[in-house]
């Protein structure tokens, strides 16, 4: 009897080892990629994914890099049509991994360096589930931006004399600067300014390049005269020169289910950092978009954002990240508004993506629910809530590529909703859960933090830290940009706040700016955003503004505290601690100010009854 029952036991054993998913390791140098040699790594790269494509999808795969510096190159790189939001729709673009239709995999680079030539998409991740990427940094030989480092400045001969940084790789033709890269050239239209310290310059923000001439003095030492901007200068400053195209983002992730980044770094990217788009579930740990360190001569990283999550559900969770120098946010996380074309019949529109980087892409699945906005008052239409039965693509075969559709819902249509008036349309099933903690947002033009949604936010434990303009904005647009939407629940607690707003942009109106843009805001009759926690936070200022916010029903700030400091002169055109525009309960206790507060000038209410703001801060 013992030994029937070791026999069963044994072939137990067995069978529960088989039901075990199997696990298989790669490494690149299997495929003939050798780290530090400079050959074109982009070959071991097809070599790999067609290997990969082979391995059942119960099985994971790591992927091994030797630590080293691989270059990747367009030639014998993958060739794809992608549409990327909140990118130029430029195709075909060149891609260095292609990850797509996988399941399982972790790409590890075990601490090597990733270097991509001329305008590629180092990492594509579509239709893929379970895939992780850790231990890398990505660069490109050649970036599409440069630095001008200013070495004298002329006044009487309106004229500066700058070292071109990284150097060499440009012409001048004509007078005119131009860029040129392995197989493009851009002729740069606009700048921003660092200081020293890569700080960016007080008061500073998108200057256009546009002087009378450019002549080489010398290789790479540049005369540069006839530029407004001469006037402004001093010896040390940089000016980092830019287009405003973003063709390629870093990693692009879309319909990807379970997306997982560790300790890996951006260095540059002409476009976003990171880019996913409806996608599900995506963990960023220690994910950076960041200098080379404190001892880089590059003052600039990517084009755009850092990171941008686009019609993504799930949750999304960023953390113990740095994200610096680029000329955009460090998140934004938003889905895109349709505008309605046509109304067919009572259960039937027509819509369109607007924004002409935005397009091209899915933007629905049958079972979504939806609702409707009105543009003008930024309002939701009674009772439009409402489940997609279909969606056709009506200016291309499928929605690859597409810019407009037809939609038709389970429940008929309110009857105000046409192409009569503006109206939007937001998918409310690809809206995600964020959290975004315990990283640093430093020295980057434009905003810190934008957060778009309609779940929970929490945003926690960041250190936003000399961002130009506003560190965290609540935004919602169905007039300009076209990002989605209201927010219902965010907290915003335990961050610390270093003289933010040095330079004015757009919705920057304080620290904290909650600004959907309205264009009709006295006719609204409901508001916008509500149950905005702000508490326990630091906020280091040298000028007034704190806390904007338009068309908010229930805000919380809380046992924060406001340091005053002299590092630079205050100059906002808003001069009140809180600004409120069309609100209603609005709370603000328990706080530690400085210099005192004073509600008769620290605090400005308008377009709302003076009873829905509550203060117990005297």
């Amino acid at each position: 009897m013992k030994q029937a029952y070791l026999i069963l036991l044994f072939i137990g054993l067995l069978s529960v080892s088989g039901c075990k998913n199997p696990s298989i390791t790669l490494s690149i140098a299997d495929f003939g990629a050798k780290p530090d040699s400079r050959e074109n790594a982009s070959i071991y790269a097809q070599r790999l994914i067609a290997r990969l494509q082979e391995v059942e999808n119960n099985n994971h795969v790591t992927v091994t890099f030797p630590k080293g510096v691989y270059h990747f190159y367009e030639d014998s790189a993958f060739v794809r049509e992608y549409y990327i939001s909140n990118h130029d729709q430029d195709n075909p673009k060149k891609v260095g991994f292609a990850l797509e239709n996988l399941n399982n995999i972790t790409i590890d680079g075990q601490g090597s360096e990733f270097i991509f030539h001329d305008r590629m998409v180092p990492f594509s991740l579509l239709n893929s589930k379970n895939i992780s990427l850790k231990n890398f940094s990505i660069d490109f030989e050649v970036p599409a931006l440069r630095q001008l480092n200013v070495l004298e400045v002329n006044k009487e001969k309106d004229e500066l004399i700058a070292e071109i940084y990284p150097g060499g790789n440009y012409r001048i033709e004509n007078g005119r600067l131009i860029f040129v890269g392995e197989t493009y050239e851009i002729a740069p239209v606009a700048s921003m300014s660092f200081r020293e310290d890569k700080r960016l310059t007080y008061l500073r923000r998108d200057l256009s390049f546009n002087p009378e001439s450019v002549t080489e003095q010398s290789p790479n030492i540049l005369s540069i005269k006839g530029w407004y901007q001469v006037n402004e200068t001093s010896t040390g400053e940089r000016f980092v020169l830019r287009s405003y195209y973003r063709p390629t983002p870093g990693i692009f992730i879309s319909e990807c289910l379970d997306t997982f980044i560790e300790n890996v770094t951006v260095h540059y990217a002409e476009g976003m950092g990171l880019l996913a788009q409806m996608s599900e579930n995506i963990t960023l740990d220690g994910f950076n978009v960041s200098l080379r360190g404190d001892d880089d001569l590059r003052y600039f990283t990517t084009q755009a954002d850092a990171t941008h999550f686009s019609a993504c559900k799930g949750v999304i969770i960023s953390k113990n990240g740095l994200y610096e120098a680029m000329a955009d946010d460090a998140i934004n996380v938003h889905g895109t508004y349709l505008r309605i074309t046509k109304r067919v019949d009572d259960h039937t529109i027509q819509a369109r993506y607007m924004h002409p980087q935005a397009w091209g892409f899915k933007w629905a699945e049958e079972g979504d629910q939806v609702q409707f906005v009105e543009s003008e008052r930024m309002e939701l239409v009674d009772n439009s809530n409402n489940t997609v039965t279909s969606i056709i693509a009506i200016d291309k075969p499928t929605e690859f590529g597409a810019k407009e559709f037809e939609i038709t819902f389970s429940e008929p249509l309110p009857m105000e909703i046409s192409e009569e008036g503006k109206f939007g349309i937001e998918n409310l099933t690809w809206t995600p859960e964020v959290t975004f903690s315990d990283n640093v947002v430093r020295n980057n033009r434009a905003r810190g933090a934008l957060f778009s949604t309609p779940k929970r936010v929490v945003c926690e434990n960041n250190l936003f830290d000399h961002t130009h303009g506003t560190a965290i904005l609540l935004c919602g647009d169905c007039n300009g940009w076209f990002e989605t939407g209201a927010c219902k629940e965010v907290i915003i607690r335990n961050n610390h706040f270093v003289n933010a707003l040095t330079a004015n942009y757009q919705f920057t109106n304080a620290v904290i700016s909650i600004y959907p843009e309205i264009p009709n805001l006295e006719d609204q009759e409901k508001y916008f955003h509500s149950g905005i926690v702000i508490e326990d936070n630091t906020f280091e200022m040298f000028d007034s503004p704190i806390l904007y916010a338009k068309s908010t029903d229930g805000l919380i700030f809380r046992n924060n505290s406001v340091i005053r400091n002299n590092e630079f002169e205050p100059f906002h055109w808003n001069k009140h601690m809180f600004f409120f525009e069309k609100v209603n309960n609005i709370s603000i206790e328990g706080n530690q100010f400085e210099n005192g507060f004073d509600k008769d000038n620290d605090v400005r209410v308008e377009l709302s009854d003076e009873k829905s703001v509550i203060l117990s801060d005297n």
